[in-house]
């Protein structure tokens, strides 16, 4: 299997083991530079794009003898720029052939990179009037920069931890890093010894049950009551020397928070802490969208620094001055994490405050507010709990706030990816404002099977307008959404965007004049900041 038809297992698959089957065939079978290159692109080393899509509209013009209304047509209809292109660059029987070899490519690439056009566009013809369909798609989005794999870093780490027999924290330590394919090899990265993957290795994150019922818990007493943050879950270790921030999906992030390094000095050695990571500033917890622009870049600005400062809230203590603290209760753990944060005094390491209750009644009410905290809800501990692997039920619990809703028109759609490549799956919604509709929120999930192929003749037989791959649909389905939270923004024309939106029902008992408005959204946003966090 080459990286093009990976690429298209990955793209037509949507569960996770078949996603892993589809990278570890590629990995058994790949050339070792390949491997690397693919290696590269799955963790986000990109390369510079070599020509702008109109070079390639011009190229494929000429190549087609197609006029640019008829190109502006197709792409309205296919959607997607690459695949317009790959589908319409006519087949040459008499072309050289060439292998789509990732390695190969990309070093051609590089040695045009600096060419002038007709230089860059001779070898570009070579490798469309060779590949077929699918590696023609490839190829342009690799062109472009516009590659999206479909695969999380995660999932890629899970994969080549099965098939080469590797802790899955091994494999993503020594995939991080500031290495590069042109210099580094597969065998070199990934298989060779390194001394410090013990030093790095987190321990297997405790994981909480949904609370149903509360009144099942027995007594008050035996219990810790602490805000359950809206953040990233982290392991924070310090061992020789050497520091790591871990997140529970196994990623390395430590050269992404730099904020984060005062504690690689002031941390005793042999220490590690679980905690939530936040965006944190004048002692409030900012909104989880400010903390996802910290995630999404490989180099962090001073701006963003500024903006949106990290802390570690700490909730529990798993080794300490190299003793592994797990089997001790969460009471002594708890002790022990409280006296060293309170030494240190660090303002990017808190400890999560306790919820101090009597009966089941109080922890109700700290549960009312916990919005106004910027928290999701609450958690509870057992005392007498040692730190387990997983998820377990018995000891420790999480119980959430209900999600916010709002009734929203349906304004646009476009469509999904893989199995649903032919329908209506993607939604933007509208809210009333003076009168007219405006977007606040995308949602692509809740709706059962049948309900998307009802939604979809809908559009099919309601688009008013065509913008690319985007339809306007006449305003007429109301769907009520449930999110978790509220914040200001500049993406939609409304100001403000929601957390975690998705499609709760679809309200068949309203018509598009009953939905909702922004004011009433921002009636929503308002009470949470005209709160005050105690």
């Amino acid at each position: 299997m080459n990286f093009a038809q990976l690429f298209e297992a990955l793209d037509l698959s949507n569960k996770t083991t078949g996603k892993l089957k589809a990278l570890g065939q590629f990995f058994a079978h790949a050339t070792e530079e390949e491997k690397i290159w693919a290696l590269a692109l799955f963790t986000h080393r990109r390369p510079k794009k070599l020509v702008t899509t109109t070079f390639l509209k011009s190229w494929l013009s000429e190549a087609a003898q197609l006029q640019p209304w008829l190109f502006d047509a197709c792409y309205q209809t296919v959607g997607d720029l690459a695949e317009t292109i790959s589908l319409l660059w006519p087949q040459n029987p008499a072309a050289e052939k060439p292998d789509f070899v990732l390695n190969n490519i990309f070093l051609a690439l590089e040695e045009r990179a600096s060419a002038n056009e007709t230089e860059k566009k001779q070898l570009i013809r070579f490798y469309l009037n060779g590949f077929n369909q699918q590696e023609k798609l490839v190829f342009i989005k690799l062109l472009t920069g516009g590659l999206r794999i479909g695969v999380s870093q995660s999932l890629v780490v899970q994969a080549l931890a099965k098939y080469f027999n590797l802790e899955s924290n091994v494999v993503a330590h020594r995939i991080t890093g500031n290495w590069k394919p042109q210099s580094t090899t597969f065998q070199q990265l990934l298989l060779g010894e390194n001394p410090s993957d013990g030093l790095s290795k987190p321990y297997p994150f405790f994981l909480a049950h949904p609370l149903e019922n509360l009144e099942n818990l027995g007594d008050p007493a035996d219990w810790l009551a602490e805000w359950k943050w809206d953040g990233i879950r982290s392991q924070v270790l310090k061992r020789e020397g050497e520091f790591y921030v871990w997140t529970r999906g196994e990623e390395l992030i430590t050269e992404k928070f730099p904020d984060l390094l005062n504690l690689a000095t002031i941390l005793p050695n042999g220490t590690v802490i679980d905690g939530e990571l936040l965006p944190w500033k004048d002692g409030l917890p900012l909104t989880f969208a400010l903390l996802q622009t910290r995630i999404s870049r490989k180099n962090v600005t001073k701006k963003q620094l500024s903006e949106a400062p990290a802390a570690i809230m700490a909730y529990d203590l798993l080794e300490f001055e190299g003793q592994d603290l797990r089997n001790e209760p969460l009471a002594t753990r708890r002790q022990k994490l409280l006296e060293l944060v309170n030494k240190l005094a660090e303002p990017n390491l808190l400890i999560s405050p306790e919820c101090e209750f009597k009966n089941w009644e109080d922890l109700n009410e700290f549960r009312e507010q916990s919005r106004e905290k910027g928290a999701e809800g609450l958690m509870l501990k057992r005392f007498s709990s040692t730190y387990q692997v997983g998820r377990k039920r018995g000891d420790w619990w999480k119980w959430k706030v209900q999600p916010l809703t709002i009734d929203a028109v349906l304004m646009y759609a476009q469509k999904g990816h893989g199995r649903r490549a032919d329908l209506f799956t993607d939604y933007t919604f509208g809210l009333w404002h003076e009168s007219k509709l405006v977007t606040f929120a995308k949602a692509y999930s809740g709706l059962t099977d049948a309900e998307i192929k009802q939604v979809d003749a809908f559009i099919k037989k309601n688009t008013l307008e065509k913008f690319g791959p985007v339809r306007t649909v006449k305003p007429e389905l109301v769907f009520e959404l449930a999110f978790e939270g509220i914040q200001l923004s500049t993406r939609h024309k409304s100001g403000l965007a929601v957390r975690f939106p998705r499609i709760a029902r679809w309200r068949l008992d309203k018509n598009a004049k009953e939905a909702n408005s922004i004011s009433e959204l921002r009636d929503l946003l308002e009470i949470g900041l005209n709160k005050t966090c105690k």
